[in-house]
């Protein structure tokens, strides 16, 4: 059985350490899930339901251990920007 989503605590809330580097097909790395918390506050605040459920989708993956989508990754990488 899979976890419930966020029962994970956030533990950075530094934007600067939120830049996502190259993920090589293996789990999420650091930076692109420390940004998806920092999205999914923001998302959240603005009724993003694709962004929301792009950061969920990353989150999630880092908590199983596997890959996120290349694509939910751009999505939380590119949000600020």
């Amino acid at each position: 059985m899979l976890p419930q989503f966020g029962t994970a605590v956030r533990k950075n809330k530094n934007l600067n350490n939120a830049v996502a580097t190259d993920l090589g097909g293996g789990a999420p790395d650091k930076a692109s899930v420390d940004a998806a918390w920092l999205v999914l506050e923001a998302a959240n605040d603005l009724g993003d339901h694709a962004a929301i459920e792009a950061c969920r989708r990353v989150i999630d993956a880092e908590l199983n251990g596997t890959a996120a989508r290349s694509s939910d990754v751009d999505l939380v990488v590119g949000y600020f920007r």
